[in-house]
């Protein structure tokens, strides 16, 4: 088919999301009503905000909430480390359901997609050379798939490590997102940097690791190939 995609930009509150599908109003909709189910779950219980910690949520839930809750328990962080993931599943959930043939979005760098082509995923751990231009080549077959990443050196998201770059390979995307929150806070040495790959993908769920830091690669599970951006 040879497509070429288009992909646009929406900002929603604090948040912006880079979309690649023809239902674009879809997917967009979908943004706006998932966030402000989580709002108001969020204004009824403020410390499912706040918590560092997984915290339990009733069966009634909103879907949202217990998709983040959920990756939170398996991982061992607060749920909001899993919101950016949950979103863009949902998101990319609605653009599909609108009848989309493939749909990707990006959450601020967590990344939700189902494709019908080939599709390059480039990974930003700050710096220059061949370490500046990583990226994963993706096959239709890989998706649906998730790519989440956390650096606690760039971004606004709360890291209590000094990673350059956590990259987390899911099947969920709140899972992805979690995990690679946890990753990066446990980095902040190159020493660290084994054992937070060893920690992260015994998360059943988790398929593979990527963690930069200080010029270190440290790769574990099943990742799709690196290449290098052009």
């Amino acid at each position: 088919m040879n497509r070429k995609r288009v992909y646009r930009t929406f900002i929603h509150k604090e948040a912006v999301f880079r979309i690649c599908c023809e239902p674009f109003e879809a997917v967009t909709r979908e943004i706006v009503r998932q966030r402000a189910i989580l709002e108001e779950y969020i204004r009824r219980h403020p410390h499912f905000q706040h918590s560092l910690q997984p915290l339990a949520v009733k069966d009634d839930a909103p879907e949202v909430v217990r998709r983040m809750a959920c990756a939170a328990q398996k991982v061992g962080v607060g749920p909001m480390a899993a919101v950016a993931g949950a979103m863009a599943q949902l998101a990319v959930e609605a653009g599909l359901a609108a009848g989309a043939e493939e749909a990707i979005v990006d959450n601020g760098g967590d990344i939700y997609l189902q494709t019908a082509e080939p599709v390059i995923i480039g990974l930003f751990p700050g710096g220059s050379g061949k370490i500046g231009r990583l990226a994963f080549s993706l096959q239709a077959s890989d998706s649906p798939l998730s790519i989440c990443s956390s650096s606690g050196k760039m971004g606004h998201s709360l890291s209590l490590g000094r990673c350059d770059l956590a990259t987390v390979v899911a099947k969920d995307a709140a899972l992805a997102d979690a995990a690679a929150t946890r990753a990066a806070n446990l980095v902040k040495t190159v020493a660290d940097v084994e054992p937070a790959l060893e920690q992260t993908i015994s998360t059943e769920g988790v398929s593979g690791a990527l963690i930069v830091k200080d010029g270190h690669v440290g790769l574990a599970g099943k990742l799709p190939p690196l290449v290098r951006r052009g």
